[in-house]
């Protein structure tokens, strides 16, 4: 039995692996890439089968934060050409998820730039939330509004919120080197403040940003201590007019080996699928989704992200299924989908589409 075949058979047992191994998994040779994905996949299909949970993400406050993290086109003094605009209305925000939820979204991700709320924006919070578990009572919804105050968390959790997002980013060693008005600790502690209102901690991690193989592996260890119900894997856009511009350590091999070391050492969590995703994987975007349950259906942040018709033929191509959508709606939703892929290719519709 192989060292890979050891790893998935523990990880399946919830046994978590060592440092040692899960620095082995990012460091492997590309001639045992496929073996990796297979055993990564044996765990993702033990705990979650051919499911795929997808979300949706709303930008409803952007630019203008007067935090440095280096990575990010909204941060104090960058030169990126983003949009910049104050809390959108409810009203709008409503309307921005419906295309989300109506192609299968499960959980919406409401996101604000900042160092975190302020008590005016809570009351936005929640009425936006408000609004929206009252329209779609099925739809989790998660909060993203930076580093959290005490009483904020569980006033989110008044309001209706399920979950709350507040990534790790990277490991303690490493963090200096990415951000200095906030620290490691800070992040740390608003995990801890979601958890104990009872909302589900999304905390995740991004990579690309110049970190070695044993620093991603403390920041996955670092989020295993946190005991997060997902886990969203970034990867790096170097946006122009950051700090960051021009950095491109990733490679598709490389992003598949990274997102394997999350599976195992996270077999049962939500692994989602993140930022740069179309970017980096390029043409093996479909092998990550047989390591990753879950990701984000259209635009990101600042960026744009792959048509979400492509999204779902993917899917359906992969033999999965999207969680929480009826048999009749998915097979609807694939062949409108795989309808407008053919027409872009000017061919007509296959007759088992």
């Amino acid at each position: 039995m192989s060292w890979l075949e050891d790893l998935s058979n523990e990880s399946i047992a919830l046994q978590t692996p060592t440092k040692e191994r899960i620095v082995q998994v990012l460091s492997c040779g590309d001639e045992e890439l496929m073996a990796l994905v297979a055993s990564a996949s044996k765990v993702r299909r033990h705990y979650f089968g051919n499911r795929v949970k997808l979300n949706y993400l709303v930008n409803v406050k952007s630019g203008l934060c007067p935090e440095d993290c280096n990575y990010c086109s909204q941060r104090k003094g960058s030169e990126a050409g983003v949009l910049k605009y104050a809390w959108l209305g409810a009203e709008e925000v409503w309307e921005k998820v419906e295309p989300g939820i109506r192609s299968g979204a499960k959980r919406v991700c409401l996101v604000a730039s900042g160092r975190g709320p302020t008590p005016k924006d809570l009351d936005r919070a929640g009425e936006i939330i408000e609004g929206l578990k009252e329209r779609y009572p099925n739809v989790e919804v998660c909060a993203c509004l930076g580093i959290l105050q005490d009483g904020q968390a569980e006033q989110l959790a008044e309001a209706g919120a399920d979950a709350y997002n507040h990534n790790l980013n990277t490991s303690p060693s490493n963090y200096e080197s990415i951000c200095s008005t906030h620290t490691f600790d800070d992040r740390v502690q608003t995990v801890g403040m979601a958890q104990a209102s009872g909302l589900s901690a999304c905390s995740g991690l991004i990579v690309g940003m110049g970190e070695s193989d044993e620093q991603i592996a403390e920041t996955l260890f670092a989020l295993k201590e946190l005991d997060p119900d997902s886990v969203p894997v970034n990867f790096l856009l170097p946006f122009e007019g950051t700090p960051l511009e021009g950095r491109w350590d990733l490679n598709p091999q490389k992003c598949l080996k990274i997102l394997a070391a999350a599976r195992f050492v996270f077999p049962d969590s939500e692994v989602r699928l993140a930022a740069g995703r179309e970017l980096h994987f390029r043409s093996l975007q479909p092998l990550a989704l047989h390591i990753a349950n879950s990701m984000f259906l259209g635009d990101y942040l600042t960026s744009e992200g792959q048509e979400g018709s492509d999204d779902l033929a993917m899917i359906a191509d992969l033999g999965f299924v999207i969680e929480g959508m009826d048999e009749n709606t998915f097979a609807s939703e694939r062949r409108m989908a795989v309808a407008i892929r053919q027409r872009g290719a000017g061919t007509d519709l296959p007759p088992n589409a």
